[in-house]
């Protein structure tokens, strides 16, 4: 029975366009999880006042990538220049 589900999805294409589309999916699950570990390690390390850094940190925790990318764009800048 396998055999002959693998065959069918094999003769339309659409098993290989399923695994084409995991792989692309897989990459940028990794590449988000990077970019979290990254701005979370950023925040941990920078020399924000200990109750903001504990906010971020919790931003970061609860919202994920959403965290994440609310942390790089407001309170990194967003890797503008700002002159102070």
């Amino acid at each position: 029975m396998i055999h002959a589900i693998l065959a069918q999805q094999g003769a339309n294409g659409a098993g290989y366009a399923m695994g084409g589309m995991m792989i692309v999916f897989i990459i940028i699950a990794i590449v988000a999880s990077i970019f979290w570990l990254w701005m979370l390690i950023d925040c941990l390390t920078s020399n924000m006042p200990t109750a903001e850094k504990v906010l971020w940190v919790v931003v970061i925790l609860f919202l994920h990538l959403l965290g994440a990318l609310i942390y790089y764009f407001v309170a990194r800048g967003g890797g503008r220049n700002v002159v102070t």
